[in-house]
């Protein structure tokens, strides 16, 4: 995400904090260098030239001329400017008034509204609200069914259209539907065209008219940058949308849709999608995603994930097995289920402080298929082996080995990384260790993560 916009930025402030005082001139020449990193990943023109001019502003100053760290100072402008650029603060969906509240999401084709559509119920129903999936896009083939499969996953109602329907039946139907499943938001999947037309905005403000939404937002692809952008603009113009979507972000290098949005349309981006999985969609946080392109890392989103991802009684039972030297195979199962909800590992590595920056992390392979052939590995085992790993013998790891689909060289690696886990554990709860009077030997230990 933002990759190429990132390493450039990070560049420049590196070279700016090697002068232990700053003239204008430094200030000037590192600004340039910003512009044309900011037009590089396609950032408006306009909203680069505008964001080059206020930091100067700022910049060129007594503050940080005479700053112990003038490097830092300027850093620190930069970060808030680009905070201001995106939004400012989180613009939450406005759910308020009387249920159901009505979501309309349109778009061009291929902007992926439909899953999005899917995505949204997800995050609405984690957060105690009952959705429920009206399918008004009656041209597009299957797009009816893909809708009526992701509801059945996510068990959220979905208005049983057809598409000999019209959409502006399936909208005049949507109320009534929502109200005897006793859902409290409606979210509508409109028709998308391959290009913006009269047909096409004369349709949505007819369901516009119908279902007078609380919320238009637009469901746009970030990887097709300023495009997205002037998309924007004409649906602001003819439906006043209330906020954006960018889809397919974790595959956007540049990220000139999402510095330049806010800006041109002033219609603010409420949520991101990062993956194809239905939980891959986060709010956007103007000031976090600042700190991921400043290399300053993401530890709040962190946080939120494993709020959610790990269950607090389980925590505590975990770190008294690990007190009680008491943690099995089966806990380590458990663990790594929780682990993969938070989402690749590369990517949580790029949230930390400083790690997005470190050329060592860009050059690693992290393997996420080595952490489902672990998870194989152990499902493998019977229920014995996996509280107690120390029966495990030579013809038991033969058939753990066949079972999983992997070699006795792997499940042996397991093995040893387990115990190693276990005793680093130990001497970190300070139950274990070298004898009174001798030097503990210090041993490598082989992590289970394949990196």
């Amino acid at each position: 995400m933002f990759d190429s916009l990132s390493s450039k930025l990070q560049k420049v402030f590196r070279h700016l904090k090697g002068y232990g005082k700053l003239t204008e001139q430094n200030i000037q020449d590192a600004l340039r260098e910003v512009r044309l990193a900011l037009l590089e990943a396609d950032v408006h023109y306009k909203v680069a030239k505008d964001f080059v001019q206020t930091v100067a502003q700022r910049a060129v100053g007594q503050e940080v001329m005479r700053s112990l760290t003038p490097g830092q100072q300027v850093i620190k402008i930069v970060n808030e400017s680009l905070t201001e650029l995106m939004g400012g603060t989180a613009v939450p969906l406005d759910l308020s008034g009387k249920p159901p509240q009505v979501l309309v999401l349109v778009g061009l084709q291929g902007s992926g509204k439909t899953t999005t559509a899917a995505k949204l119920a997800n995050h609405l129903a984690k957060n105690g609200r009952k959705p429920c999936l009206i399918p008004a896009d009656v041209y597009r083939p299957a797009a009816i069914d893909q809708l009526m499969t992701l509801g059945r996953h996510l068990n959220v109602p979905v208005y049983p259209a057809s598409s000999r329907d019209k959409p502006e039946e399936i909208a005049a139907a949507a109320l009534p539907f929502a109200k005897e499943h006793q859902c409290d938001v409606i979210l509508v999947d409109t028709a998308g065209r391959l290009h913006i037309d009269t047909e096409l905005m004369d349709e949505l403000k007819r369901l516009k008219g119908i279902l007078n939404p609380k919320e238009i937002l637009l469901v746009a692809d970030a990887m097709t940058g300023q495009d997205a952008v002037h998309v924007a603009s004409s649906f602001h113009e003819a439906l006043q949308l209330t906020g954006v979507i960018l889809t397919k972000l974790d595959g956007d290098a540049r990220g000139g849709a999402a510095l330049s949005i806010k800006a041109v349309t002033g219609c603010p981006i409420k949520f991101v999608g990062v993956g194809e999985k239905l939980d891959a969609l986060e709010v956007f946080h103007p000031d976090r995603m600042s700190s991921r392109i400043l290399g300053m890392g993401d530890v709040l989103t962190i946080i939120e994930k494993a709020q959610e991802a790990f269950d607090e009684e389980e925590a505590l039972d975990l770190a008294r097995k690990f007190r009680e030297d008491a943690f099995t195979l089966e806990d380590f199962r458990r663990q790594l289920r929780q682990m993969k909800k938070l989402g690749s590992l590369e990517s949580i590595l790029k949230m930390l402080p400083g790690m997005g920056a470190l050329k060592e992390l860009k050059k690693m392979h992290i393997d996420e298929k080595a952490l489902v052939r672990t998870e194989a590995i152990i499902n493998s085992m019977t229920k014995e082996e996996r509280r107690d790993a120390s029966i495990i013998n030579a013809s038991r790891k033969r058939r753990i080995a066949m079972g999983s689909g992997t070699s006795v060289q792997e499940v042996n690696q397991l093995l040893r990384s387990y115990q190693d886990a276990r005793r680093m554990m130990r001497q970190m709860m300070g139950g274990g260790g070298a004898k009174p009077g001798k030097k503990a030997k210090k041993k490598k230990v082989k992590a289970f993560f394949p990196f």
